[in-house]
């Protein structure tokens, strides 16, 4: 059901230098994630974006993607469609919009379909999807919540945007990685690991669906657990307990 991995450093990295070849194969090859991938990452100021509605694993543009990047900070994706069960671009993660003159990229994995109606009937919407995705969906509607609160002190907007998770997270599945070009902020409802070094001046935090690597230091997000990297150096950790629902989705 969808996978992500991120990345939050002091430095800036290589793609080759960087577990994105084990992630790549988890792009259809050694796990059925086969409809998309796609990566957003800082290159300077700007977010960049590139992605395809194709499986990962034998896709050449994505291994050359791979090859050639260099960043900081990174948002990456492989996809198994299911809301809808269409693999198109649009529907293709990351996706990237605008909120409080910043530019944000987000990607999810789970699923909650019923947020589609809840951020279609709003009168507050800060951004349009333009695929069909429940994930899209949750994004904008997690924006919503940013531009409400942006403008107040980091830990109350960041706050405040750990409730809005756990909120939409009552709806279904709803792990996410999600950045303003500064932070990287992820959210483990129940199936994210992070793993964080630090030393000799430098600081690297990595977070995915699955660890990447035989490392015994990867551990499990908590359910509802949010974690704001910037520079590869963890900010802020927060958990909102996720309160059951009386009629849970089916998973």
């Amino acid at each position: 059901m969808c996978e992500l991995f991120g990345i939050s450093s002091s430095r800036r990295i290589a793609g080759s230098a960087l577990p994105l070849a084990a992630f790549r194969d988890r792009g259809g090859g050694c796990a059925d994630n086969p409809d998309g991938w796609g990566m957003a990452w800082r290159d300077g100021v700007a977010m960049r974006l590139d992605k395809a509605p194709e499986a990962a694993f034998q896709s050449a543009r994505c291994a050359s993607v791979i090859a050639s990047l260099s960043s900081d900070l990174l948002i990456a994706h492989v996809r198994k469609a299911r809301f809808p069960p269409v693999n198109t671009l649009n529907n293709t993660h990351p996706f990237l919009h605008a909120c409080c003159g910043r530019i944000w990229a987000f990607a999810h994995n789970g699923l909650v379909p019923e947020i589609v109606a809840l951020e279609a009937g709003s009168g507050d919407q800060v951004c349009r999807p333009q695929g069909e995705t429940d994930s899209e969906f949750a994004f904008c509607h997690l924006l919503s919540n940013v531009t409400r609160h942006y403008s107040e002190p980091e830990a109350v907007w960041l706050d405040e945007l750990g409730e809005a998770s756990a909120l939409i997270a009552r709806h279904g599945k709803f792990n996410f990685l999600l950045s303003d070009g500064h932070y990287l902020i992820a959210y483990g409802h129940d199936r994210l690991h992070y793993l964080e070094s630090s030393g000799r001046g430098e600081a690297i935090a990595l977070v995915a669906t699955e660890p990447l690597s035989g490392d015994a230091t990867w551990m499990p997000f908590e359910a509802g657990e949010m974690r704001i990297y910037r520079d590869g150096i963890r900010l802020l950790r927060s958990v909102n307990p996720l309160r059951a629902r009386s009629d849970p989705p089916p998973c």
